[in-house]
């Protein structure tokens, strides 16, 4: 069986530290998962049903502008996403019959954000928050209390999707180790599985439809044509996957559970690297750690400072490679396709 070994790419990380300081928790996990649909839509203490959508064609795209809902000036709905996936998928969804604004820009952490003055101002002018769930935005229940707006309804994109825990073994390299990004509602990071992309999707269409019926043949048509995309994404994943079934990958940013569960790749994450300089000990341990599950590939993420992958890499004679987790990038939302896609692509050469 062969393995595939990942390094994601944390705060630190995409702040290009020195490799002195690069170590964030990297955890992960074998992982199961069901699915399941449905649509959340709240205000502030109340639920609301949504009606089903139909199918036809549809098109958006257009980038995101800083949270700022008060320039609103066509009395449309006003939409805030908190990140990037959660965007790219609402404003697909939305096109130009909301205004629709990002609140956390790309290429920022999200797991451990501080909301702004400007994040709770924004929160008071809009009519609607689409957040991801499954604890991704643990900043953004005191934001929603402190923009006061009773008015203010959520939309839960994972709404009803089974998530998955942390289930695997985990190796430490040194005696400190940086936070960690613990879930207590099992991993959020659902948008990385194009099925699961699906229902997230389905829930935004359903909640954009009954905050704003009047659009609801805007919201289904361009729901329907994303949606269709993502089927055909699927497809492409399991055709191009398929012979590659059982093998196993060690991840470092605990992100592709979802996606490893779908198409029958198993991922193992087994070492946390300490936020201070590694020392030659903690180097050996790291690189024990690979050669125990024989690995065949690491995996870092885009926009990360691999002085110190580059050194393993070479130590271990693995190759390094890229895993895009989409928290950064363009905010048109066919970059989700073109990320995706790279991503495939770099698995496949990884499991050859």
């Amino acid at each position: 069986m062969e393995t595939v070994f990942s390094f994601g790419a944390f705060s630190m990380m995409r702040r290009n530290l020195s490799c002195s300081t690069i170590a964030k928790f990297f955890a992960a996990s074998l992982f199961v998962s069901g699915t399941a649909s449905g649509a959340f839509l709240t205000s502030c203490g109340g639920t609301s049903t949504s009606p089903q959508a139909q199918s036809s064609p549809a098109t958006n795209t257009s980038p995101a502008a800083s949270p700022s809902p008060a320039a609103n000036t066509e009395n449309r709905l006003r939409v805030v996403a908190t990140f990037l996936p959660i965007y790219l998928f609402t404003k697909a969804v939305a096109g130009d019959a909301a205004q629709v604004d990002i609140l956390i820009q790309p290429g920022t952490e999200v797991h451990d954000y501080q909301s702004t003055p400007a994040d709770v101002k924004a929160l008071s002018e809009t009519d609607i928050v689409v957040k991801n769930g499954l604890g991704m935005e643990e900043f953004l229940d005191s934001t929603i209390k402190s923009a006061q707006n009773p008015k203010l309804k959520i939309i839960d994109a994972s709404q009803g999707i089974k998530p998955v825990g942390e289930l695997s073994q985990v190796v430490s390299a040194g005696k400190e180790h940086s936070h960690s990004h613990d879930h207590a509602e099992g991993n959020p990071h659902v948008w990385l599985d194009p099925v699961l992309a699906k229902e997230q999707v389905e829930n935004i269409r359903d909640g954009l439809i009954a905050a704003d019926p009047e659009n609801k043949a805007k919201y289904e048509a361009n729901a329907a044509a994303y949606l269709q995309q993502l089927a055909d994404l699927n497809k492409e994943f399991e055709q191009r996957l398929g012979q590659f079934r059982d093998r196993t990958f060690i991840t470092f940013h605990d992100a592709f559970p979802y996606l490893a569960q779908r198409y029958n790749l198993k991922q193992v994450a087994v070492v946390e690297i300490p936020e201070d300089q590694l020392s030659p000990g903690d180097v050996k341990e790291t690189i024990d750690a690979v050669k125990q599950f024989q690995a065949k590939a690491l995996f870092s993420e885009p926009g990360v400072d691999n002085k110190l992958l580059d050194g393993l890499s070479k130590d271990l004679n693995v190759k390094l490679r890229s895993l895009d987790s989409l928290e950064a990038g363009q905010t048109d939302p066919q970059h989700y396709f073109t990320a995706m896609r790279a991503n495939l692509q770099t698995l496949e050469e990884a499991f050859k």
